[in-house]
């Protein structure tokens, strides 16, 4: 398969996997394209590509859940595999991995380009030229506060004294032609930047980027450490520098292959209302809250570009294949750090990513001699509690690795039978996201509650722990050789008429 390196390989790679659904009857960017686009996700369908849209003009397309899971058999990271570079049978344990490996590697910082050379500055908009109303701007949820610029893409930001570059995804609403607002949270890197900016009283210039190489929004959506540029991250993970340009109207560093860069300031006071949208935890709450401005003060573009759509909610969608991946990838740096033996980590995309599964080799115990269970989970609770990443999911499964969190049957049948309902947990307080409604309104309004952290881990192999009735665990050896050896046999002509008649069928001639 041929190098990704923006939106539009992306496509044709995805096309020659048959995960694309071209659309090309007109297609209205206000809620319809999301509408479709959530019908997608919800059915495991291809990614709808809009040829056609309402409102713009000709050559304006669109693409529907581009971070989505794929609808490729048995490969439902797809997608995201193939955006970092990696081949598209790459399992959720091989890609925690992949990222884990990543992070501690040297970072590749972007490589500048000249500007003349690359796809982006293709069309210049520049002062009141640069409105948002030629661009096919989605209607995404029907109670949203607006038509929201940003679904998919990352808003490029820059501390002060440019310590520290941060690309990161967050929801951005269009107030009018000329201006945005979106959530710049205290708790996420955008808010820490941006908090600098409102210490010296000074707007703080922004790039907002829709599409390009596809792993930068991919990376955008994940957890990176705080102070590592996810530019350079990516650059690690793909072993291979982002090609990136300057911006017209400030100097920050964009990635060349972008479909659309929207440049300007962000206000250092929270002057507008942005929201309601809703979100990757699966409900259209009504909230709304006070946040910057965003003033646009110019706006580059490839020709007949193409603007990338996610349409969040009930999972599984873009919003949680990502973040899944990077949380568990860092969750498996900071505890293998820690000493701690650990096989895998993953947040179960069917529950939003509300939950962190940890597993562990099932022989544990001789690595960490003399530790029993509930210690070696402690240990495991102390260690997540002590970073960021670890209080981002607010129930923590330990496990052995006898079950693969990526499997929802696998899992649901392990929480069912080795999580005691009320015994063998911990809680550990501290700071919550403001996300999460299944805390108390009070707890989200303080900013404050428990993680909890479930010891459900079997005893070990030789002291009480019974063998599964699969049939791996209950059929000796010699016998589970023969069915699997008859499996493989080409079947006789009486064996397929029979396995016809015993579904209906009729022999040939009747």
């Amino acid at each position: 398969m041929a190098d990704i390196t923006d939106l539009r390989s992306y496509i044709s790679a995805l096309d020659a996997l048959g995960d694309v659904q071209r659309i090309s009857r007109v297609i209205d960017p206000n809620l319809e394209a999301a509408a479709v686009t959530r019908r997608s996700t919800e059915n495991g369908r291809p990614a709808p590509f809009f040829e056609h849209l309402d409102g713009v003009g000709e050559g304006f397309r669109m693409i529907g859940a581009p971070g989505a899971l794929s609808s490729v058999p048995g490969h439902p990271l797809a997608r995201i595999s193939l955006s970092l570079g990696l081949p598209y049978t790459t399992t959720p344990a091989e890609l925690v991995e992949c990222l884990r490996e990543a992070g501690a590697r040297q970072l590749l910082p972007p490589r500048r380009v000249a500007a003349d050379s690359v796809p982006c500055k293709e069309n210049i908009l520049l002062g009141d030229e640069a409105r948002l109303g030629r661009f096919p701007i989605p209607f995404v949820h029907q109670n949203d506060g607006g038509p929201y610029v940003n679904t998919w893409g990352v808003v490029v930001a820059r501390t002060p004294d440019g310590r520290w570059t941060n690309w990161s995804i967050s929801r951005i609403m269009m107030i009018d032609d000329r201006h945005m607002t979106g959530l710049v949270l205290p708790s996420q890197h955008l808010g820490m930047i941006w908090r600098e900016w409102e210490a010296l009283g000074e707007p703080m210039p922004y790039a907002l980027v829709q599409g390009g190489d596809p792993g930068v929004s991919v990376v955008g959506g994940m957890t990176v450490p705080t102070e590592v540029d996810e530019g350079a991250y990516l650059g690690a993970v793909l072993g291979r520098p982002v090609d990136v340009v300057r911006c017209e109207t400030n100097d920050l560093d964009v990635p060349a292959s972008a479909e659309v860069v929207i440049e300007g300031h962000l206000s250092a006071t929270r002057d507008a209302v942005e929201g309601p949208f809703a979100e990757f935890h699966g409900w259209a709450l009504p909230e709304t809250s006070p946040q910057p401005l965003f003033g646009i003060e110019a706006i580059t573009y490839r020709g007949n570009p193409i603007w990338p759509l996610a349409a969040a909610g009930r999972p599984v969608d873009d919003s949680h294949v990502a973040p899944a991946a990077g949380i568990s990838a860092e969750a498996v740096a900071v505890l293998r750090k820690a000493g701690l033996p650990i096989t895998t980590a993953w947040l179960p995309l069917g529950a939003a990513c509300f939950w962190t599964v940890i597993t562990v080799p099932q022989n544990w115990r001789d690595v960490l001699p003399g530790m029993d269970s509930a210690r070696f989970v402690h240990r495991v609770g102390e260690v997540l509690n002590g970073t960021r990443v670890g209080r981002l999911s607010p129930v923590v499964y330990v496990l052995d690795d006898d079950v693969d969190p990526s499997n929802d049957a696998d899992l649901l049948w392990a929480l069912a039978t080795r999580v005691h309902p009320s015994l063998r947990q911990e809680q550990w307080h501290g700071p919550i996201m403001p996300w999460y409604p299944c805390f108390l309104e009070e707890e989200l309004h303080n900013g404050w509650g428990a993680v909890v952290v479930h010891d459900a881990l079997l005893p070990a192999v030789g002291s009480g722990r019974v063998p599964p009735a699969t049939f791996d665990g209950v059929y000796p050896a010699d016998v589970r050789a023969k069915v699997l050896a008859a499996e493989s046999e080409p079947q006789s002509e009486s064996e397929s008429e029979s396995e016809s008649e015993a579904a209906g069928g009729r022999r040939p001639g009747e």
